[in-house]
């Protein structure tokens, strides 16, 4: 467990609010005596690891698009309002 003290929350709360995000309990100190604990309020999430598109793309077309851009084709097929 990592400790700070109370000049540190208030001088440097970002980097152990960095801490606390990580999942590090954090013990507070006053005049060298715990007096306080801080910790995570729940388990963050797994972030979502999206699939890489454009390598997928380049997989499946590996000479690249040939053809009209799909806007023009839009256009075309909505014709004159």
């Amino acid at each position: 467990m990592k400790t700070a003290t109370v000049a540190d929350l208030r001088n440097h709360f970002t980097r152990i609010s960095k801490w606390i995000e990580e999942g590090q309990p954090i013990a507070i100190t006053k005049r060298g005596q715990t007096f306080a604990t801080l910790s995570p309020a729940r388990k963050r999430k797994p972030q979502i690891a999206w699939p890489d598109l454009e390598a997928r793309r380049a997989k499946a077309f590996p000479a690249g698009l040939k053809g009209k851009p799909v806007s023009e084709i839009l256009d075309d097929a909505r014709g004159d309002w």
